[in-house]
């Protein structure tokens, strides 16, 4: 329920006459004397509107405008001005102020654009209630599981490949999981009720390739491992991406299809067709902390399709887990679940454990990686938001085996 205001101002006698004024119109109000005392308050879900004097000691009405459009560019402030300050007013409002109000206001006035102010917050907080609702049942989040920033990254960008209709490359270490970010990208599209269609580069021919083509029918066609398309053929899907556009084309790759593309072993005109929409699976180096997450999962669907009960999974042996090295990635880990439902794991007594610097390392590492995704591989801008010297920055990078240039979209 959205009714809260709050009301900052460091004059006390007009926070307790607003405050009276929010109290008999059936709100909440929340004062504060200054910013420091607002911003306490504030969350990117405040269920509510800000209401701030401009003219404040220290922090003004300006700062906390700035502070919440930061925070939360759809959260309303409507500033309060002193009388005739009109320069003060127009800087507000360009600023991104909902509104703003002349001191002293009548009562009846105040609340209008209070109420106003409210009407909108309320508008914008069931939205994103019913986007987080539908969120949670879709494709993306029903398959490709983690809590890690990195995780919903990859989630958010297979949202994005799904909308846009355009040929999509995916691209991720072995074992990552491409066909199953892929699959969620066919799911989450329009053409979700067409047929996703799943086929090996390598062994295809011209006329396989017409085959898959007239398979999928309009729905989704999947390349797994894009770059061991044999030459001929890529000239054919060329064709076919023009004469039969109803079926959508998804490449997955392991390699770095740029290189192959320099080497003259894959087709320029393919290579940027298929370059225009790119998403990235992450390497569980790059997201430990996801590590017991996927287990579960893993295990759980493995319980699921071999009418098993889910077994007790020791909390030991999910922070051993974490802390291995997954060189095949889901798909190793997928394999310990599966071996680990069907009793053959020994969870007592798991592989060697690596010691604290190894784990620190990889942690480490997982920082690094999620600095420059964040940041879309600008190296500078990454070591900045880690509070790093640029050649600090560098030489982890170095130390880890880490390429800005991996990250950059």
């Amino acid at each position: 329920m959205v009714n809260k205001v709050l009301l900052v101002d460091d004059d006390r006698a007009v926070r307790e006459a607003l405050s009276q004024t929010i109290e008999l119109a059936d709100l909440e109000p929340v004062v504060a004397g200054s910013f420091i005392e607002a911003k306490d308050h504030l969350t990117p879900d405040f269920s509510g509107i800000v209401v701030s004097d401009i003219r404040m000691p220290g922090r003004d009405g300006f700062f906390l405008l700035d502070y919440v459009r930061g925070l939360d560019p759809e959260l309303p402030v409507i500033l309060l001005t002193g009388e005739g300050d009109v320069p003060s007013a127009v800087r507000g409002m360009t600023g991104g102020a909902f509104d703003f109000l002349e001191k002293p206001c009548a009562p009846r006035d105040f609340l209008a654009v209070v109420e106003k102010a409210m009407k909108t917050r309320a508008f914008v907080m069931e939205n994103r209630a019913l986007h987080r609702e539908a969120r949670k049942g879709d494709a993306a989040a029903r398959v490709l599981a983690g809590n890690s920033e990195v995780a919903e990254r990859l989630r958010e960008s297979c949202r994005m490949a799904a909308r846009s209709g355009a040929e999509v490359l995916v691209t991720g270490a072995p074992g990552a999981g491409n066909s199953k970010a892929a699959e969620v990208i066919h799911l989450l599209s329009a053409a979700a009720q067409r047929p996703f269609e799943k086929r090996s580069a390598a062994g295809l021919s011209p006329e396989t390739l017409e085959q898959a083509f007239a398979t999928a029918d309009g729905g989704t066609l999947y390349l797994d491992e894009i770059a061991d398309l044999p030459q001929p053929v890529q000239f054919t899907l060329l064709q076919l991406l023009e004469t039969q556009p109803a079926t959508r084309l998804i490449a997955g790759t392991y390699r770095d299809l740029a290189a192959e593309r320099d080497a003259g072993r894959f087709h320029p005109d393919l290579y940027w067709k298929l370059d225009m929409m790119r998403v990235r699976v992450p390497a569980l180096s790059e997201r430990p902390e996801d590590i017991p997450i996927l287990f579960r999962h893993y295990v759980r669907l493995a319980c699921e399709n071999s009418s098993l009960p889910m077994p007790e999974i020791p909390q030991g042996y999910l922070q051993s887990l974490a802390a291995r090295d997954w060189p095949g990635n889901a798909r190793a880990l997928m394999s310990e679940a599966m071996r680990f439902t069907m009793g053959l794991s020994d969870s007592e007594h798991p592989e060697e454990e690596p010691g604290l610097s190894e784990q620190m390392a990889r942690l480490e590492r997982g920082i690094l990686v999620t600095a420059l995704e964040k940041h879309q591989g600008r190296a500078s801008d990454a070591a900045k938001a880690l509070k790093l010297p640029r050649k600090t920055f560098y030489d982890k990078l170095t130390r880890h085996g880490v390429k800005p240039e991996d990250y950059r979209s």
